[in-house]
């Protein structure tokens, strides 16, 4: 059976993450909050978590999760090459509703599903998934609903539809927003709009030039039924205080230099990613990883060690 916290009160909450920290270390799915919608995530590195998780969708690998992360330089251990407008759209957008899909880091050993060797990664506004991704690392998350359904938008939705196939639910109230992600393809010269969502594509044309190609959306990614589940409740919203706006999560040239000379980042080819909703997903976001990534697996066991503690 689920255990559930409320996490409108501070020590369920606390016991809350600690039990949904101990889940996805065991390899078990937990519901969590986002600034869109409910999710249901696992460890983005656990295969046969992220298999869980497609069975409790029921939902095929043809429709790869996204990634969430807790942290900007988590986000870039996951990938292969972070451009400059990449990095703007980051600085504008994260944390929120704007997931990129970018090439995945080669070294890393994870089964995301038929991904092509692409993984779709955002950062959450959402104070709760963000302590529980900066606690545990990247999560495979995808909408907390049945492939097909609709998105849950309070922690009774998920209950219902995914049932004891969760070891944790994080209830963070009824969410406001249920506006999926936008997603954004930064694998190509130019950065293409897959999908449209929480930040419409005036405001990324404000960053840079964006060309459109919603009609013809990567097979790796899912319908429209499948949204990032980001969470959006006025009784938890960002306020002052808890808003997100750490220096060190600012992508910096500086500090990437650094990284490159002081092993900071050796890691950086090794962390895990994180759901939203993509509709059936936070995610709209699919990943890329399966098929190709399948070939690393057994190889970079120590690689993404690295990520994980990068992650934090």
């Amino acid at each position: 059976m689920s255990e559930r916290f409320d996490c409108s009160d501070p020590e369920q909450r606390a016991a809350g993450l600690a039990a949904a920290a101990d889940a996805v270390r065991r390899g078990e799915l937990v519901v969590l909050p986002t600034d869109t919608v409910y999710g249901v995530g696992a460890d983005a590195f656990t295969p046969a978590a992220v298999a869980g998780l497609f069975s409790a969708k029921r939902r095929g690998r043809d429709m790869p999760p996204p990634v969430l992360v807790g942290s900007v330089r988590a986000a870039t251990a996951l990938v292969e090459d972070l451009s400059e407008v990449g990095k703007d759209f980051i600085n504008e957008f994260w944390p929120g509703g704007l997931t990129l899909v970018c090439r995945a880091q080669p070294t890393l050993s994870w089964d995301l599903g038929h991904t092509k060797g692409t993984v779709a990664v955002r950062m959450p506004l959402h104070p709760v998934a963000l302590d529980l991704l900066k606690e545990v690392g990247p999560l495979a998350v995808s909408s907390a609903n049945l492939h097909g359904a609709g998105p849950a938008l309070t922690a009774d939705d998920a209950e219902e539809q995914l049932g004891d196939s969760v070891a944790v639910l994080l209830d963070a109230g009824r969410t406001t927003g249920g506006v999926p992600s936008t997603i954004l393809d930064l694998t190509g010269l130019v950065p293409r709009l897959l999908r449209e969502g929480a930040i419409p594509i005036e405001k990324l044309r404000s960053v840079a030039a964006v060309t459109l190609n919603l009609s013809m959306p990567p097979a790796a990614y899912p319908s429209s039924d499948d949204e990032d589940e980001e969470y959006n409740d006025e009784d938890d919203v960002y306020d002052e205080d808890e808003e997100y706006n750490d220096e060190d999560d600012v992508y910096d040239d500086e500090d990437e230099d650094d990284d490159e000379e002081g092993g900071d980042d050796e890691d950086a080819g090794d962390e895990e990613g994180g759901d939203e909703e993509g509709g059936d997903d936070e995610d709209g976001e699919e990943e890329d990883g399966g098929d190709d990534e399948d070939e690393d697996d057994g190889h970079h066991g120590d690689d993404d060690e690295d990520v994980r503690e990068h992650a934090h």
